[in-house]
């Protein structure tokens, strides 16, 4: 006799998704649930969580991060107040962080001085996970989590990370998780970059609906192909790693 699985366990990991920016926000939260996908909704800017947070506030598997992209700090620097004031009611944050690529490096003074604050802040207050951004910027962001948020105050997962391996090695010292999308598999570098991190320290996101695939934004459910990918890259079946992953998320929580 078949079991009928529970559908309060997840099955699978969308760990960074931008999921309001999907026309059909509630209904992709339902398919989140019945397919069993346990999604971390970021959001760009603090003025966006409460409703993300309502509109997910009777689901199983999504959770909302409250976020104030790097790409924004040149016109949003002033929500940082709010941001303070959602801040401990929100166990997520991001998605956060440093971009110095050409278009955003003009702002990167004032996106290292939210980012210094907003890692102080939930180091101050504890308990709080959270999912980074950093384009051409993993030693700057290394900096600063290091300076910031101590290892027993916070945790980190280092969004679609393309540092370099010494820099890997450095940020799995700091504690730092890894959230692999399918697009970091499609170039032999980040292949083997991705091939050398930690399985311990693993995790899979679709940062859609930004990642496309044939033309259509990538949904939370379609992190089933890129732990299939994932496995092969490691050399593992789809099924070890699809429980790897569970793990991982499990250990990523419970702090």
């Amino acid at each position: 006799m078949t079991k009928t699985p529970n559908q309060s366990t997840p099955r699978w990991v969308d760990f960074h998704c931008h999921v309001d920016l999907y026309k059909d926000h509630a209904a992709l939260i339902a398919e989140c649930d019945r397919e069993r996908v346990a999604t971390l909704a970021v959001t760009t800017t603090p003025k966006a969580w409460p409703r993300n947070r309502e509109l997910a506030s009777r689901s199983a598997h999504v959770r909302i991060a409250l976020g104030l992209h790097p790409q924004l700090i040149a016109e949003r620097e002033n929500e940082l107040p709010i941001f303070e004031r959602y801040l401990p009611d929100a166990r997520y944050v991001g998605e956060i962080g440093l971009d110095a690529g050409p278009r955003f490096y003009r702002s990167f003074p004032a996106q290292e001085r939210v980012f210094e604050r907003i890692l102080r802040a939930c180091a101050e207050q504890g308990g709080k996970i959270l999912t980074i951004h950093s384009v051409r910027a993993v030693s700057k962001v290394l900096n600063h989590i290091e300076a910031a948020l101590p290892q027993d105050r916070g945790r980190v997962v280092l969004h679609w990370f393309t540092g370099t391996l010494a820099e890997a090695r450095r940020a799995a010292a700091l504690g730092c998780y890894f959230s692999i999308n399918g697009e970091m598999l499609r170039s032999p570098k980040h292949r083997q970059l991705v091939g050398s991190l930690p399985l311990d320290r693993l995790l899979t996101e679709t940062d859609g609906p930004f990642v496309e695939r044939e033309g259509h934004p990538l949904r939370p459910r379609d992190v089933a192909t890129t732990v299939a990918e994932l496995a092969t890259a490691r050399t593992q079946s789809p099924e070890t790693m699809e429980d790897t992953i569970l793990r991982n998320l499990r250990r990523l929580v419970s702090v």
